[in-house]
């Protein structure tokens, strides 16, 4: 397949997955863990925005904080559509001249940078797909026509930060190419909510945080030792964070998250202020059961 069809082809399936995503909740959590939907998104029309001017030969030093920022206003979908099209009618002229584009690191060829964009537009189309519910299904043909490209530039991506750690395998090509990318393909409401559940944590908002924790929720805390104290029940254990968020200039900062089935991990840095005004913290982990995308068990433990 040339780049200029597998480009073209990936575009539609983003495009498909922005429509369905019409009245999807915006502030999701995605697979792209410091992104919202809205996040999301707003980085890819940002892409879009991006493809005329570099094809037509300006530089990033050129074009400059034109695309920063907020691109969606408030028709998200229309907006990134647009971007979209103009995006696809400017590979669709330029392409065929095999001119070169001037990026981040360097002067690149325009089949290159296609490729790349390509690649884009499939991995973030899943990412929204999944973040909304909408259809996760890739066609085989591009999986495999990116799977292809991507395998002579994974390690380049990774050590440049720009894709997460790779899951293991499965032998699916579609799971493959995911985990190639640091996505994993059984991402769901676990996943989200527990993104949830930390971002609420983050933000000492205890309606926020028992709203993703069960009615019959468990919550063993740190201490005292060596077993800690035992609260179940959401009354109970909201108690406990309505006492741990009284603590002067408290905040908790996630400092990894994952999700395998129904367990968790989250690990953690807590910070607070003593009655001298000096800092105090100690981190630690929890080790959670989820259900139906809420948590009903949280298990915390400390650095000793």
């Amino acid at each position: 397949m040339d780049v200029g069809t597998l480009y073209r082809r990936t575009l539609e399936i983003w495009a498909d997955r922005v429509a369905d995503a019409a009245g999807c909740d915006w502030t999701a959590p995605t697979p792209c863990r410091d992104w919202t939907v809205r996040d999301l998104v707003n980085h890819v029309t940002g892409e879009d925005l991006w493809t005329a001017p570099l094809l037509r030969g300006e530089t990033i030093e050129r074009v400059g904080h034109r695309f920063d920022g907020d691109l969606l206003g408030s028709e998200p979908v229309s907006r990134a559509l647009y971007a979209a099209g103009q995006a696809s009618a400017l590979v669709a002229e330029m392409l065929p001249r095999h001119g070169t584009v001037h990026l981040s690191y360097g002067e690149e060829s325009m089949d290159e940078y296609v490729h790349q964009l390509a690649a884009d537009h499939l991995v973030h189309a899943w990412d929204l797909a999944v973040a909304t519910g909408g259809d996760t299904r890739l066609d085989p043909k591009l999986v495999a026509e990116v799977a292809s490209w991507f395998a002579g530039h994974e390690d380049g991506y990774r050590s440049a930060g720009a894709i997460g750690p790779r899951i293991v395998t499965t032998g699916d090509r579609q799971h493959d190419l995911l985990a190639a990318f640091g996505r994993d393909a059984h991402w769901g409401p676990n996943h989200a909510g527990l993104a949830r559940f930390s971002a609420a944590f983050g933000r000492g908002d205890v309606e926020a945080i028992m709203a993703h924790m069960t009615d019959d929720c468990v919550f063993e805390a740190t201490g005292p030792a060596p077993d800690g104290i035992r609260h179940e029940g959401a009354e109970a254990v909201r108690q406990v964070w309505e006492e741990v968020f009284s603590t002067k200039e408290a905040s908790f900062t996630e400092e990894e998250l994952f999700v395998a089935g129904e367990r968790g991990v989250l690990r953690w840095r807590f910070s607070w202020a003593n009655e001298d005004g000096s800092p105090g913290h100690v981190r630690g982990v929890d080790v959670l059961r989820l259900r139906d995308g809420k948590v009903y068990e949280k298990l915390s433990y400390v650095k000793g």
